[in-house]
Formats: structure tokens, sequence, C-alpha cells
């Protein structure tokens, strides 16, 4: 009787032990992601980098059931956001969801960033790009490309544009550059007050996502001279090209990607590339940027990294070529 006592008064501690162990196994093997998730924005809501944002969150909840938080901030050429994702605890949990102006044109257009979207941020995957528009005030007296550019010759640095980012504000130079035209800077902080600006003809024109323009555009509230791309967008059939509206070989696009912490560890990073990277080739997300007038961009983590850095090459050139000063 005192062998057998003696075996279960050691062999308790074994067994609570065990048991502690089994009830905390659960925790331990929680797959990744097993809270809610924030998106973080560098611009206000309704641009496409925001609304890239929303469906590529809403069918992450759909794939993992955690719900996914957008967080628009902007201002400050994007710095504030990343630099909120860059302070955020590196666990997978806080994702960048940026642009050409915060991933690869600040670049090109500040002496000293605040961040660099090289080393700092990790790449996730492509989600989409779109043509830029040439757009002006409903009431303007420029209905056409040429007659905009004949009144920008006629009066140099007379008309302004309207810039959200910085990567409008290369697109609006690089026209400057190509049309031989002189046309004035005026900052806002993201693509949608811009395009209040031009409805409201506080500034003269700008360069705006079809995605957020084509609506104010079909109103009237915008005209729409062209749009920078190789060919008539189908929701815009009737808007030229530039090529067709009088300035060859001019192109000029945005595109939309996500990222997160460099120091987020590489089994997160790769759960949530692969998640997102599903995402972006679903039939019906290639039916929701063809409605909106933009494309699927295809790539995961090492593909965007070569995108990006050909794009960082690309806004160096054209900010040296219209020689922008950087800030």
């Amino acid at each position: 009787m005192r062998t057998h006592f003696h075996r279960l008064a050691f062999a308790a501690p074994l067994l609570a032990l065990g048991i502690a162990a089994f009830g905390a196994a659960p925790a331990a093997a929680q797959e990744f992601p097993s809270k809610p998730i924030k998106f973080v924005v560098p611009f206000p809501p309704g641009s496409g980098t925001d609304t890239s944002a929303r469906y590529f969150g809403r069918k992450l909840t759909e794939l993992t059931g955690q719900p996914v938080v957008v967080e628009n901030k902007p201002g400050a050429n994007g710095f504030i956001a990343v630099k909120a994702v860059l302070a955020a605890p590196a666990d997978g949990y806080t994702v960048f969801v940026g642009s050409n102006s915060t991933l690869a044109v600040n670049v090109a257009l500040f002496k000293s960033l605040p961040y660099d979207p090289v080393t700092e941020l990790a790449p996730l995957t492509m989600m989409m790009r779109s043509p830029a528009l040439i757009v002006v005030p409903g009431p303007s007296p420029y209905k056409t490309l040429p007659e905009l550019m004949a009144g920008a010759r006629a009066r140099p640095g007379a008309l302004n544009y309207g810039a959200g980012s910085a990567g409008y504000q290369l697109m609006a130079e690089l026209f400057n550059d190509a049309a031989k035209v002189q046309t004035r800077h005026v900052p806002f902080k993201g693509a949608s007050e811009a395009l209040v600006a031009v409805v409201s003809s506080t500034v003269d024109l700008a360069f705006a996502e079809i995605t957020s323009a084509q609506e104010l555009a079909k109103s009237g509230k915008v005209h729409a001279l062209a749009v920078a791309a190789d060919k008539r967008l189908p929701a815009l059939p009737n808007v030229p090209t530039a090529a067709e509206a009088g300035l060859p070989g001019f192109a000029a696009y945005t595109w939309v990607g996500a990222m997160v912490s460099a120091k987020t560890p590489k089994a997160e990073t790769d759960k949530l590339a692969a998640l997102l990277t599903k995402i972006e080739t679903l039939p019906e997300t290639r039916e929701f940027y063809e409605r909106i007038g933009a494309e699927v961009m295809r790539g995961g983590p090492e593909e965007m990294r070569a995108f990006q850095a050909a794009e960082i090459q690309l806004w160096k050139r054209i900010a040296v070529k219209a020689n922008v000063e950087q800030q």
C-alpha cells in the first residue's frame, strides 16, 4: 500500500503538469492571425489606396475570420502613416497599404526621409495600378488637352496644379516637361482633397486616379482631358489617351501595394503575403478593379521588391529631368 501511495503521490504533480500543459496547448498553437488586423493608409478615405485597403480588408476577413480595421492617417507626404506602422509592434497585425508616392516617389523627392521604404518595410503583395486622368474644373475654359497646353504656354507659371501626394506632383512635373509648359504646384493632404480643389476651381488642373475621379467626370463636375495610358478606359470610353489628345508617349500610373515592418517575423510575413496574394488572384478581385477603371497587379514579395526598385530609379530620373528640387 505504501509503495502504491508513494507512486500516486509522485504521479500527481506530473499529472497536474500534463493537464496544465494540455490546457495551454491551444493558446500556444493558435494560428496567425488570431486577432484583428489593422491596415494603415497614408491618404484620406476615397482615394484609390483607401479603396484597395478596404477591398483587401474585406477579403482577408473572409479568409481568416478576423476583422480588418482600416485606419487613415493622411498628411506629411505619408510620413505620419509610415511612422505609425514602424512604431507598432512588429507582429504582422499592422499592415501598411501604400502607393507609389510613399513606397517609391518620396525617395526621389526628399533629401532625407524619416523612413527607408526599402530597408524598414518588407513587401507582401502588389494590389493594383491605375492610369492617371488629367482633369480640369467643369467650367474651365480648357476643354481639350491642346487648349490647356496652349493656355499654359501663353501664361508661363500662371496656371497651378493640385497634388495630393508626391506621386501626383512628379506626374505633373513630367507633364510640364513633356508639354514644355510651366504650371505651379499646390500641395494637398490627399487625392480626394486635390479633386475637391478642382471641383471648386481652386486649382486649374490635377492628375487624378480614375477610381476617385470617374463619377465626377461623368457628372460634369470635372472635365477629363486625357487618360495618361496607352489605351482608353472602358469606364470612360470618350476620354482620349494623352497621345490621341496631342501628347504622344505620355503615360503615368499610380499603384498600390502592402508592406509590414521589416522586423516582422518571417512566419507572419509569409502567411500574410500568401493570404494577400491569394486575394489578388480571385476572379472577383479582377472584376472589382475593372469596374472602377483599374487593374490588378500580380506579384508576391519578390516581385514587389523588384518592381519597387525599378520605380524608385524611374522617378529619380524623372525628378532630375524635370529639375524638381529635393525637399
